[in-house]
C-alpha cells in the first residue's frame, strides 16, 4: 500500500512540474535565441529560483549529503567558503557576463571567452564544456536513478532511461524558458520538502543535542571542525572549496540564467534571490546529511542513499513522493539545462553555421542527451562510476579552471590572444584530469579546483612575460611594486602558518577515533549451548530447538557472531546371509547426513557421507566474515590472540563491522537428516534403518581491542 501510495504521491508532483513546462510553450518564440536564452527577457526571481535548482541539483541531494554523512562537522568549511566563493561570483564575474553578453549577442560561456564565437579558443572552449558538462549532465541521471532505486525499488538503469526521456521532452517543449519555469516551481518544492525532513531528522536524533552527541558516540572526529589526516595540510584544502564557490562563474549551465537577464539591475535583483533562497537550503541541506549519520551506520552503507533512506523511514508516503519528485526533478531539470548549454556551444562555436538553424539545434540536443545518458550508463559498471558527488566534483572544478581564470583576466581588462587562451585552458584541464588520476582529489586531499586555476594563471604569467612583457598581467591594474609584493607575500606567508599551526594544534588524531590506521585484537570464545545424541531413521528429519537462555553467563560478552555444530556418526549398517563372507556380496553404502541449523533469518546446512568422514561440521556466521579475513594479519607471538591492521576506517566504522550486539541470541533450530543407501548382494542381505548422530551446538562469541597503529608500535618498543 505504502508503494502505491507513494508512487501516486510522485506522480502528483511530476505532473506539476510537467505542466508548468509545457506552460511555458504557449508564450515562447520558435526561434533559437529564445531557445537558448529566453530572448533575454527573464524576470530576475525566476532566473534566480532557476539557478538555484540548478546549481544545487541531484548533487545537493545525493552527492553533498553523502560527502556530510562522511565528513561530520568539518564539512562547515565547504558550505561556508563555497558561499563566499558564489558571492563573489555573482557580484563580480557574473556582472561582467551579463554586461559582455547582452552588448556581444553572444549565447554560450565559451564565446564569452573568445574575441568572437567559432574562433579557435571558442571551439576548444566549447568541447571541454560539452564534455565537463556531459559528464555532469550524467551525475544528474546518476542521482535520479539512486533515488527511485532506493524509494520505488526501481533498478538504477531505469531510472537513468527515464530521466534521458525527461530531459529530452523538457528540452524540445520550450528551450531554456521551460527549464527556468520548472526549476522556480521545483525549488520551492525543494525547500518546503527539505525543511519538513529537517525538522522530522532533527526529532528523529532528539534535538541538535542528541545531533552532537550521537555523531560524537561514533566518532570524535565527526564534531572537529577539523578535519584528520589531510595529506596537504588545511589552507589548500579550504581554499578548494572557495575556488569551488567562484566557480559558479564556469558553469554554463548557470551562467545561461544570467544571460537571459536584460540589464545589470536585473541581475542585482537575481543575486539577492538566489542567495535568500540559496542560504537556507544550505543550511538544511547540512543538518540533514549530520542527522543521516546519526541515524544509519556508516558501515557497509553507501551514504550517497541517506536522505532518501530518511525520507523513507520518517515520513508519509505523500512526503516520501513529493521528496522522490523534488530529487528527480532537480536532477533532471539540471541536466536538460546543461544539455542546453552543450547545445549552444555546439551551435554557436563548434559549428557556426548551425547558429540560427532551429530544427539542427534541436537535433544536436537529443545527441547531447543520448551522450549523456550512456555515460551514466557506463558508469554503472565501473568501480565508483556512479558515485555522484565525484562526477560532480571533477565536472564543476574542471569548468570551474577552464572558464574562471580566463574571466577574470578579460575582467581584469587582459586581452589574451588565441594561443594564450588555448595555453590556459589546456593547462587547466590537464591539472584537473592529473590531479584527479593520481587520487589527490579526495576529501582528505585538495580538490581540482586548485591545481586546474592553478595551471591556468601561471601559464598566464609565463605567457604574459614571454609574449607581451610590457603589458600588465592584470590587464588595467598595474603590477604592484617590490614593497607592496613584499608585504602581500608576507601577509600570505603569515596567514598560511598561522592557518597550519592551528590545524595541527586542533585537528583530531587517529587516537580521537578518526579515519586512520588501527590494529584489531579479536578474542573469540565458543560456549556450549547443547549437546546429546539422536538416532535418526532414514528419510526423516529430527528437529531439535534451544534458546540461548540456557547458558547461564556471557564471559566474553554477548557479542554472538555464530553458531558452530559438530555431528559425529559412523557406519551402522548390518548383514545376515550365507554369502556375506565372499566379495560378490557388496560393501555397505555410505549414508548421507545433513545438518541445518538457524537463528532467525540466518541459517546454514552441510551434508556427507559417512564413509568419507566421521563427522560434520555445520557453522554460521553473522559478522562481516569477508571483511575479517581480508585484513591484514599481524602475529602477536607474546599471547594467545592474533590481531589484524585495519586502515581507511575510523574506530566507529570497525566496531560496526565487528559488533552485532545482542543480535546473536535468542532461539535455535537444528535439523539432522538421514538419508540411507543399503548395499548387498546375492545370498547376503544388508540393512540400515538410520544413524545414530551425536551432536554438539557451540555459540561463538567475540571482543575486540581497537587500538591506533602508532600506540600499538609505542606499546612493543
Amino acid at each position: 500500500m505504502m508503494d502505491i501510495a507513494l508512487l501516486l504521491s510522485f506522480l502528483f508532483f511530476m505532473c506539476i512540474f510537467a505542466g508548468v513546462g509545457l506552460a511555458s510553450m504557449f508564450v515562447k518564440e520558435d526561434t533559437t535565441d529564445d531557445y537558448l536564452v529566453a530572448g533575454r527577457g527573464m524576470h530576475p526571481a525566476l532566473a534566480a529560483l532557476s539557478a538555484v535548482s540548478t546549481w544545487n541539483s541531484g548533487y545537493m541531494f545525493i552527492g553533498a549529503i553523502g560527502f556530510t554523512f562522511m565528513m561530520g562537522y568539518n564539512v562547515f568549511w565547504m558550505a561556508i567558503l563555497s558561499t563566499l566563493g558564489q558571492v563573489l561570483a555573482w557580484a563580480w564575474l557574473y556582472k561582467f557576463i551579463q554586461k559582455e553578453g547582452h552588448e556581444r549577442g553572444v549565447r554560450s560561456l565559451s564565446s564569452l571567452v573568445a574575441e568572437k564565437a567559432g574562433a579557435p579558443e571558442a571551439k576548444l572552449a566549447a568541447v571541454l564544456s560539452v564534455l565537463f558538462l556531459s559528464i555532469y549532465a550524467a551525475a544528474q541521471l546518476t542521482a535520479g536513478g539512486k533515488a527511485l532505486l532506493v524509494m520505488l525499488g526501481w533498478p538504477e538503469m531505469v531510472g537513468i532511461l527515464i530521466g534521458f526521456v525527461l530531459v529530452v521532452a523538457y528540452c524540445y517543449a520550450g528551450g531554456i524558458r521551460a527549464s527556468i519555469w520548472t526549476d522556480a516551481v521545483q525549488s520551492c518544492v525543494m525547500i518546503v520538502g527539505s525543511g519538513i525532513l529537517c525538522w522530522i531528522a532533527i526529532g528523529e536524533v532528539g534535538g541538535f543535542s542528541g545531533l552532537h552527541s550521537g555523531l560524537e558516540a561514533q566518532s570524535p572526529a565527526l564534531t572537529n571542525l577539523m578535519p584528520p589526516d589531510l595529506r596537504f595540510g588545511v589552507s589548500m584544502w579550504a581554499l578548494a572549496f572557495f575556488l569551488g564557490g567562484l566557480a559558479v562563474a564556469g558553469q554554463p549551465q548557470v551562467v545561461s540564467r544570467v544571460m537571459t537577464l536584460g540589464s545589470d539591475k536585473d541581475r542585482k535583483q537575481a543575486m539577492i534571490w538566489f542567495f535568500v533562497w540559496q542560504t537556507p537550503f544550505v543550511i538544511l541541506m547540512t543538518i540533514i546529511g549530520l542527522a543521516s549519520r546519526v541515524l544509519f551506520s556508516a558501515a557497509d552503507f553507501d551514504a550517497e542513499l541517506s536522505l532518501p533512506m530518511m525520507a523513507m523511514e520518517t515520513m508519509p508516503a505523500i512526503g516520501v513522493g513529493m521528496i522522490l519528485a523534488s530529487i528527480f526533478a532537480a536532477t533532471m531539470s539540471t541536466a536538460d539545462s546543461q544539455v542546453l548549454a552543450c547545445t549552444a556551444a555546439i551551435t554557436d562555436d563548434i559549428k557556426p553555421e548551425w547558429r540560427e538553424d532551429h530544427k539542427t539545434t534541436k537535433k544536436v540536443t537529443l545527441v547531447v542527451a543520448a551522450f549523456a545518458t550512456m555515460i551514466s550508463i557506463g558508469g554503472l559498471y565501473i568501480p565508483g562510476g556512479d558515485s555522484v558527488f565525484t562526477l560532480v566534483v571533477l565536472a564543476v572544478y574542471g569548468l570551474g579552471g577552464i572558464f574562471v581564470p580566463l574571466l577574470i583576466i578579460r575582467w581584469m581588462g587582459y586581452t589574451p590572444d588565441t594561443n594564450h587562451s588555448l595555453a590556459m585552458m589546456v593547462a587547466a584541464f590537464v591539472g584537473v584530469i592529473g590531479w584527479s588520476i593520481v587520487g589527490f582529489s579526495g576529501a582528505d586531499g585538495i580538490f581540482p579546483s586548485v591545481p586546474g586555476m592553478g595551471a591556468a594563471f601561471i601559464v598566464h604569467f609565463v605567457m604574459n612575460q614571454t609574449r607581451t612583457p610590457d603589458v600588465s598581467p592584470f590587464g588595467r591594474y598595474a603590477v604592484p611594486d617590490l614593497k607592496k609584493m613584499g608585504a602581500i607575500a608576507a601577509t600570505i606567508i603569515v596567514s598560511f602558518c598561522a592557518f597550519e599551526v592551528t590545524y595541527l594544534v586542533t585537528a583530531p588524531s587517529n587516537s580521537s577515533g578518526g579515519v586512520g590506521d588501527y590494529v584489531v585484537i579479536i578474542e573469540e570464545q565458543r560456549q556450549t549451548l547443547a549437546q546429546g545424541t539422536e538416532y535418526v531413521a532414514d528419510g526423516e528429519t529430527l528437529t531439535l530447538e534451544f534458546n540461548t537462555d540456557s547458558i547461564e553467563s556471557w564471559p566474553n560478552g554477548d557479542n554472538v557472531v555464530g553458531v558452530w555444530v559438530t555431528l559425529l556418526f559412523s557406519e551402522d549398517e548390518t548383514s545376515s546371509g550365507l554369502g556375506c563372507g565372499v566379495l560378490s556380496s557388496g560393501d555397505p553404502e555410505p549414508d548421507t547426513i545433513t545438518g541445518a541449523v538457524a537463528r532467525g533469518e540466518f541459517n546454514g546446512s552441510d551434508s556427507q557421507t559417512n564413509d568419507e568422514w566421521i563427522g560434520l561440521d555445520v557453522i554460521v556466521k553473522w559478522y562481516d566474515e569477508y571483511w575479517i579475513d581480508n585484513m591484514n594479519e599481524i602475529w602477536i607471538e607474546d599471547g594467545d590472540y592474533w590481531a589484524d591492521f585495519v586502515s581507511g576506517y575510523s574506530e566507529s566504522e570497525i566496531e560496526d563491522k565487528l559488533d552485532v550486539g545482542g543480535v546473536g541470541l535468542g532461539d535455535y533450530k537444528l535439523d539432522i537428516t538421514v538419508d540411507v543407501e543399503m548395499g548387498g548382494g546375492q545370498n547376503c542381505e544388508h540393512t540400515d534403518d538410520g544413524e545414530e548422530v551425536e551432536y554438539v551446538i557451540e555459540i561463538g562469541t567475540m571482543s575486540q581491542t581497537i587500538i591506533p597503529f602508532d600506540e600499538f608500535l609505542g606499546d612493543l618498543v
